[in-house]
């Protein structure tokens, strides 16, 4: 028969070597989770680059004057030209592109300001992630346009013009 001290010896050298294995595993594990969190942090920083580069070069496009022609069809402005005007005196959110007049329409039937995510579900865009980012930037590039305020992070409204009838116009019908 084992006696009790030789049985209690092998369990702690048993126990030892599992303890051992389970310490290489976690300092393997560590060392994943820290290059994964590196690369993240790398991606995130790629991320807001891009977008502050992006948010940039559409600041300094031209802004193409809406002409006394006719309007192409649907107003959308053709690929490569600037698709929402600086504001000035008298120009109606009608010039936009309906994305844009829908951001619009929502604010004026709102009568407050809003965050992106309110505004995403408004106009049937939805809550997820990339549709409230896609409504942020269209609210973002809406305000650098002079066409809304951000008076406080995150959070737009209608801009007033004394000289206008109204952000839409009087009888744009939209």
């Amino acid at each position: 028969m084992v006696s009790l001290l030789e049985e209690l010896e092998r369990r702690e050298s048993a126990i030892g070597e599992r303890v051992g294995e389970l310490r290489v595993q976690v300092a393997e594990l560590s060392e994943q989770l820290e290059a994964f969190e590196e690369m993240l942090a790398q991606v995130e920083v790629a991320r807001a680059v891009v977008r502050e580069v992006l948010d940039d070069v559409a600041a300094e496009e031209p802004v193409p004057r809406p002409a006394a022609g006719p309007q192409r069809a649907g107003g959308e402005s053709p690929i490569g030209v600037v698709t929402v005007p600086e504001r000035e005196a008298g120009m109606d959110a009608s010039l936009l592109p309906s994305g844009y007049r829908d951001i619009m329409e929502v604010l004026i039937a709102a009568g407050r300001p809003m965050r992106s995510k309110a505004v995403s579900v408004a106009i049937g865009r939805g809550e997820g992630p990339s549709k409230v980012e896609s409504v942020r930037v269209k609210l973002k590039r809406l305000a650098r346009r002079g066409w809304l305020s951000e008076d406080s992070p995150g959070l737009f409204a209608l801009l007033e013009h004394a000289e206008d009838s109204g952000p839409l116009g009087q009888g744009s019908g939209g």
